[in-house]
């Protein structure tokens, strides 16, 4: 590829970055604004409070009078717990459906892909209404556990991967006298941390930005997730745009913090799937 191609290719590529991280980079610069200011025509490129004293004013109003910490770790408490029940349902369905011969498999494996395309929308109403004939309403528990006992992605990656592994392995285990499961934890588990980090990832994010279950099943303020307290910031008329920015900003920290410690996995376990050989 010669220098003026790659011109041609780079330039529509950092253009399109610009345009998918201008909105992270206006709510950043915005919370740094007072609320007189988000909004000022015409547009100012430099925040009113940056370097100046209260710069940190938003922040900090978020975090303590609006009690932002705690609903951080709610939101981590919710979105940890789905992903990891994500990771052990996943990889025990994927490993039960890539080596494990028993009636009815395929159609099984055929009616848990399917589910991929139903919109949670569609299921909401009866699971709401076996969630309270649990009596589970304002706990955490419709959060994580359809969360968890619904991991259709999952298990289809980790399916392909294992079939990806030779099967003498497999062979190699009964000959010493390995159960199906000592094989799983032991001999194939290793060997996929790449796409348990993927799914971890994925269910986390999905999770911690869910924001439908919340408002259906929480009541109690003290269990809100970061994304019901968001809308504490709006009203029917009005809204409160620099401590809903800034809220914003704090809520996508952690994932940021996470995807970017952890991306490389993400590549390598979507690039193994579905790969046999």
């Amino acid at each position: 590829m010669n220098k003026r191609i790659k011109i041609l290719v780079y330039i529509p590529l950092v253009l399109v970055s610009i345009v998918m991280i201008f909105p992270f980079l206006w709510m950043v610069m915005n919370s740094f604004n007072s609320s007189a200011n988000v909004f000022s025509i015409p547009p100012k490129i430099v925040p009113d409070l940056f370097l100046k004293p209260g710069m940190f004013s938003n922040y900090v109003s978020v975090l303590g009078e609006f009690n932002f910490g705690r609903y951080t770790l709610n939101s981590f408490i919710v979105a940890g717990g789905s992903a990891l029940g994500q990771v052990v349902t996943c990889t025990l369905a994927g490993f039960a459906f890539a080596f494990m011969d028993f009636k009815g498999k395929n159609i099984i494996f055929a009616t848990i892909l399917v589910t991929i395309m139903v919109p949670v929308q569609v299921t909401i109403i009866p699971e709401f209404l076996l969630m309270m004939k649990l009596n589970w309403l304002d706990t955490y528990a419709p959060l994580i556990v359809p969360s968890v006992l619904i991991g259709s992605f999952g298990t289809f990656m980790f399916k392909e991967f294992f079939e990806s592994i030779p099967k003498t392995m497999i062979d190699a285990g009964s000959i010493d006298g390995a159960g199906s499961f000592r094989m799983y934890f032991n001999l194939y588990l290793p060997q996929s941390h790449a796409q348990l980090a993927t799914l971890f990832i994925i269910a986390f994010m999905n999770n911690w930005n869910d924001l439908l279950r919340p408002i259906l099943y929480i009541n109690t303020e003290k269990l809100q997730t970061v994304t019901m307290a968001l809308t504490q910031f709006q009203s029917q008329y009005t809204a409160k745009w620099n401590l809903l920015l800034t809220g914003g900003v704090l809520s996508i920290i952690p994932l940021l913090i996470i995807y970017i410690s952890l991306q490389r996995f993400i590549i390598q376990g979507i690039a193994s799937t579905g790969t046999k050989g």
